[in-house]
């Protein structure tokens, strides 16, 4: 194996670990269990919608898609959270579901140290100034 080849098989590796772990998280539900938090009835593909209108996304595992639960308003009937459909416009194009779940589940130094997902229901503005700041990217200078 060459060096190319072993840098791309140890960054799947990493890749596949990363989403693993933000799996295991638990904060992740089917589209039947978000119906039945949002009272929907369990049939609703209503997450599916949502989904396509970019107010929420979706990681795939095991051909299912999963819904972030911090991504939903507990206290608005379990609708998408506002500012999650900013964050997933800021992000769109230079990220896929699985970073931007990976990016919310990961300490933020431009947020203390804190995570985005711990921060999105109660300090919004923080966090969609976060994702600006993670398409700025590293400045040097």
């Amino acid at each position: 194996m060459n060096l190319a080849e072993n840098s791309a098989a140890e960054l799947a590796s990493m890749q596949a670990q990363a989403r693993q772990s933000v799996f295991a998280d638990g904060d992740w539900l089917s589209t039947a269990q978000v119906a039945k938090f949002a009272g929907l009835g369990a049939s609703s593909r209503q997450a599916q919608r949502w989904k396509r209108a970019g107010r929420l996304f979706a990681v795939r595992s095991k051909g299912r898609d999963y819904f972030p639960a911090y991504g939903l308003d507990a206290q608005h009937d379990h609708r998408p959270l506002p500012a999650l459909a900013e964050v997933l416009r800021l992000l769109a194009g230079n990220k896929t579901a699985w970073q931007v779940a990976i990016w919310f589940s990961s300490a933020n130094s431009f947020l203390g140290g804190k995570r985005p997902k711990d921060l999105l229901a109660t300090a919004p503005d923080h966090v969609i100034a976060a994702a600006e700041d993670e398409l700025v990217g590293p400045v040097h200078g």
